[in-house]
């Protein structure tokens, strides 16, 4: 039963995202845009934090 729920909820999705590619691409392309800008964000900051770490936590 909850495999049936996770595959609709998935096939949910991919039509969600299909239908705001469709009508809206400039839209789309915005979130896309965002969400990598997030991820670099997140990569940069995990960076400096290992950067600190192995400078031995000095500030």
């Amino acid at each position: 039963m909850a495999m049936n729920a996770k595959k609709i909820a998935v096939y949910v999705l991919v039509v969600f995202v299909l239908y705001v590619i469709i009508t809206d691409p400039e839209g789309a392309a915005g979130y896309v845009q965002i969400g990598f800008e997030g991820i670099s964000d997140a990569a940069k900051a995990i960076g400096d934090f290992m950067t600190w770490v192995a400078n031995g936590g000095e500030s």
